[in-house]
């Protein structure tokens, strides 16, 4: 949300309140938090109307979580923008020094995440000329889950043909997993190139041993 919209909704917040709105009532319509409601209002002397019945708190509370975490989520399309290309590749570095394998002389990368593993995939495909005849992708799964559904799944994600899947892993069954967890399991990514592997690893540790330009 930009200014203009922030400032419609601080003239909105202070309408309501002027019609004896309660903070939490105001904050909950305009999905915005209660603290920035009272700074908005702060100046205004009015006297708050009893409250009516309405939901139950704990929808009330949902919503409100609801309406917080779009809100965020458009915040953070605004100040992410579009990725540079220096931007995209310190994000791949990052991911793969928390995610990546560090020991072996290969590129290895596990994420139950699908929207991770895709921008992965991007980023190892647009920084490094790889040979997608190399690529390996091994699924860890959950017994009862389709291993044919989950291999066809996470193929058209990573854009690794199905041949090039070796072997699952199928874990013990435990009972206190839930049964919709991880429903088309966990894909391992292998690139063996040491080559690629310590570009990588070099990326990353140019990164951790960065100092950032913070403004201000």
């Amino acid at each position: 949300m930009g200014y203009r919209g922030k400032v419609a909704q601080q003239e909105r917040a202070r309408e309501l309140r002027l019609q004896g709105m309660p903070l939490a009532d105001i904050a909950q319509e305009l999905g915005v938090s209660k603290s920035s409601v009272s700074l908005w209002v702060r100046d205004l002397g009015v006297e708050v109307r009893r409250r009516t019945p309405g939901p139950p708190r704990s929808n009330r509370l949902r919503e409100r979580k609801l309406a917080e975490i779009d809100e965020m989520n458009a915040l953070g399309l605004e100040r992410m923008g579009e990725l540079s290309e220096q931007a995209f590749l310190a994000a791949g570095a990052a991911l793969y020094a928390g995610e990546g394998g560090k020991t072996k002389a290969m590129v290895l990368f596990a994420n139950s995440d699908p929207a991770m593993m895709s921008f992965f995939l991007r980023w190892l495909r647009s920084f490094f000329d790889i040979d997608e005849s190399r690529l390996r992708c091994r699924l860890y799964l959950h017994e009862g889950l389709d291993l044919d559904e989950s291999t066809t799944f996470w193929s058209g994600v990573l854009g690794i043909p199905t041949s090039q899947f070796t072997k699952p892993y199928r874990a013990v069954p435990d009972v206190s997993i839930r049964h919709n967890k991880h429903e088309h399991g966990c894909p391992r990514v292998t690139y063996a190139c040491s080559r690629t592997h310590r570009a990588v690893m070099g990326l990353t540790r140019a990164l951790l041993s960065s100092t950032p330009a913070i403004p201000g």
